[in-house]
């Protein structure tokens, strides 16, 4: 009998310690983070559902919530902050500015974007940015052939990947820290799921990625 309980009780902590991650419900409440709450309240760090919506509550991190936008939130809270302690997210210094538009890239970390140049640590806060950076050499000048590493972050995870094997979403409905992005996934089926769900053009690889096309983000016209 004993034996026939332990099974039982290590099959469902297996079961559940497999769950797939439900990109849908972690979209929404990322969604809902960036357009309902004031992100910096939200309890990053804390990885128990409930105690994650009653600290919103408490604090109230959020406007009015429905029950199941607030439990989408803390879903997305509650992976992030798996993310916020892994060693596989970029770990963005608090004083660290983006070369391009000089914005705090720390209070962005959804979207944080980084390049090694020749030892030195470069960090965006978005994909455009840091493109930017990597295509006007009239404008940013520096040794190209001296880059080491360019990763961004995974839109669902946080996860960091590298920058040339990633997959990028264009003219979706989600928006990053300045306006249009180039959204980056780990994989191909995930941005597919992300395309599909907000509305985007089309997806991108790494060396698609034009001086035109980035532009054209920001409503820039531009001939190459």
């Amino acid at each position: 009998m004993l034996k026939l309980f332990l099974g039982l009780f290590f099959s469902v902590v297996l079961l559940f310690a497999d769950a797939p991650i439900d990109t849908h419900k972690l979209s929404k409440g990322k969604n809902i983070a960036h357009l309902m709450c004031d992100e910096s309240l939200l309890p990053f760090g804390k990885t128990s559902s409930d105690e994650i919506i009653a600290t919103i509550k408490k604090f109230k991190a959020c406007k009015r919530l429905s029950a199941s936008n607030m439990k989408a939130l803390a879903y997305f809270v509650q992976h992030a902050s798996k993310q916020h302690t892994s060693t596989k997210h970029i770990a963005v210094p608090t004083d660290a500015k983006c070369p391009v538009c000089g914005m705090f890239v720390a209070k962005y970390p959804k979207w944080s974007a980084m390049m090694v140049v020749d030892g030195k640590k470069l960090y965006f806060d978005g994909v455009k940015d840091m493109m930017k950076y990597y295509i006007f050499d009239g404008d940013f000048v520096y040794d190209r052939a001296k880059i080491k590493h360019m990763w961004v972050s995974d839109y669902y995870t946080l996860d960091r990947i590298d920058a040339k094997s990633a997959y990028y979403v264009i003219d979706s409905n989600v928006y990053g820290p300045m306006g249009n992005e180039l959204i980056p996934f780990a994989t191909q089926k995930s941005a597919e799921d992300f395309l599909s769900q907000h509305h985007g053009k089309k997806i991108v690889r790494f060396e698609d990625i034009s001086a035109k096309m980035v532009l054209k983000l920001d409503g820039i016209d531009y001939d190459d």
